[in-house]
C-alpha cells in the first residue's frame, strides 16, 4: 500500500482509543496516522508512533468503485480469522495478526515494507515475470486448500457466503451475466455450482495486488472474503490476472504463460482432497467468466486501457463460457496464440 498525501482522516479519531483497548498504543502515548491508498473495500492507516510501526485496517460498508458495491463490513473478522488460521500452516505466508477489535470492526497487523515486499502485481505490469515465484503461489495456495480441507470445523467456523455472494459472485459473475443476456444461463449455472461447492477454506481474492513478493516467499493479504467454499474460485481468480496482464498490448504475452503454467503445476500437486479433474473442470469453467467480468463487471481492471484490448478479451472469453474446455492450460496456450 501506498501513502497518501494527508496524515489522517476522520476515521483515524475513532483509532487512538481501539489501539488503547488493544494494548498497542499506550494511554498518554500518541501515534502518527496515515492513510494508505490502493485498496477500494476498507480504509488502511499506517500508525507510527515512538517505536513501532504497524497498520490498521477497517472494512467499509460501500466500495471505492464506480458502480454501487456494497457488503458487510463484518468481512474484517472472517479477515482476521482466515490470517490466524492460516499462519498456523504457513506462517511466512501472512502478516502478524497484532490484535482486533470487533466492536469497531477493525484489526491491527505488522506494517511490510513496500522496499523488502513489493507487490506482485507492480512486478507483472512492469513486465518482470518470475516463473519460479509463481510456482510458489501456486504452492503456496495449494496447501493453504490441502491443510484446510482435512481439517475438521473450518466449515462452520468460515460459513461467510453471506459476504462472499455480495463480494465475489455478484459484481463479477451475476454482474457479467447481465451484461451478457445471451450468456446470462451459462454464467449464472457457474455461479450456483460455486455457491453450493464447499471443499476447503478460501481466500477469495487471490489476485497480485494482494500478494507480496516477500524475503522468504509469497504473503497473502486481504482475505476479506474469507469462506469455506470452492478452491477452484481461488485459483482460477489468481490465473485470470495473469492473462490479465498479457492482454495488454505489446506485452510478452508468452512469458506470462509460462508463468501461469508454473503456478497450475504447483498447485495441482498439492490436490489430495478430491479428483484432480472434477476440480480443473470447475477451474476451468470459472476462468473465462472471471476474465470477461474484468472487462464487463462491477470492478474492471485499470490497466486495459484500449478498447481493443477490452475486445480482444471479449472475442476469447465468450465462445469459452458458451463451450468449456476442460483444460486449464489449454486455455492459456490458446489466449497466447490469438
Amino acid at each position: 500500500m501506498a501513502q497518501s498525501d494527508h496524515q489522517s482522516d476522520d476515521s483515524s479519531l475513532t483509532l487512538p482509543a481501539a489501539l488503547r483497548r488493544m494494548g498497542l498504543l499506550g494511554q498518554k502515548e500518541t501515534a502518527r496516522f496515515t492513510a494508505l491508498t490502493g485498496g477500494v473495500s476498507s480504509d488502511i492507516h499506517l500508525v507510527e508512533t515512538s517505536n513501532r510501526r504497524f497498520c490498521v485496517k477497517r472494512a467499509l460498508a460501500r466500495l471505492k468503485v464506480a458502480a454501487v458495491w456494497e457488503a458487510p463490513t463484518n468481512r474484517n473478522a472472517a479477515e482476521a480469522a482466515w490470517i490466524r488460521q492460516v499462519g498456523r500452516w504457513l506462517p511466512d505466508g501472512v502478516p502478524t495478526l497484532l490484535g482486533e477489535d470487533e466492536q469497531l470492526g477493525l484489526f491491527a497487523m505488522a506494517f511490510l515494507s513496500p522496499e523488502l515486499n513489493p507487490v506482485w502485481k507492480a512486478q507483472l505490469l512492469d513486465q518482470q515475470i518470475d516463473t519460479a515465484f509463481a510456482g510458489r503461489v501456486g504452492a503456496d495456495l495449494g496447501l493453504i486448500h490441502a491443510a484446510s480441507a482435512q481439517e475438521a470445523g473450518l466449515a462452520v467456523r468460515f460459513a461467510n457466503d453471506a459476504t462472499f455472494g455480495p463480494i465475489r459472485i455478484e459484481p463479477y459473475l451475476v454482474a457479467t451475466a447481465r451484461a451478457h443476456p445471451d450468456l446470462s444461463a451459462k454464467i449464472e449455472a457457474v455461479a450456483a455450482r460455486t455457491l453450493a461447492t464447499r471443499k476447503a477454506l478460501i481466500h477469495g481474492d487471490v489476485s497480485p495486488k494482494n500478494i507480496l513478493c516477500g524475503q522468504t516467499g509469497p504473503v497473502f493479504l486481504d482475505a476479506e472474503c474469507a469462506c469455506f467454499g470452492d478452491p477452484a474460485f481461488d485459483l482460477a481468480f489468481c490465473l485470470n490476472h495473469l492473462m490479465l496482464k498479457g492482454a495488454r498490448q505489446g506485452v510478452p504475452r508468452a512469458a506470462y504463460r509460462d508463468a501461469f503454467e508454473a503456478l497450475v503445476n504447483a498447485y495441482f500437486a498439492r490436490i489430495d482432497w478430491e479428483d484432480r479433474a472434477a476440480f480443473e473442470a470447475r477451474a476451468a469453467a470459472l476462468l473465462p467468466v472471471l476474465f470477461l467480468a474484468r472487462v464487463d463487471g462491477k470492478s474492471p481492471v485499470e490497466y486495459l486501457t484500449l478498447e481493443e484490448e477490452r475486445k480482444a478479451v471479449r472475442r476469447f472469453a465468450r465462445p469459452l463460457i458458451a463451450d468449456p474446455l476442460e483444460d486449464l492450460i489449454a486455455i492459456a496456450n490458446a489466449w497466447t496464440r490469438q
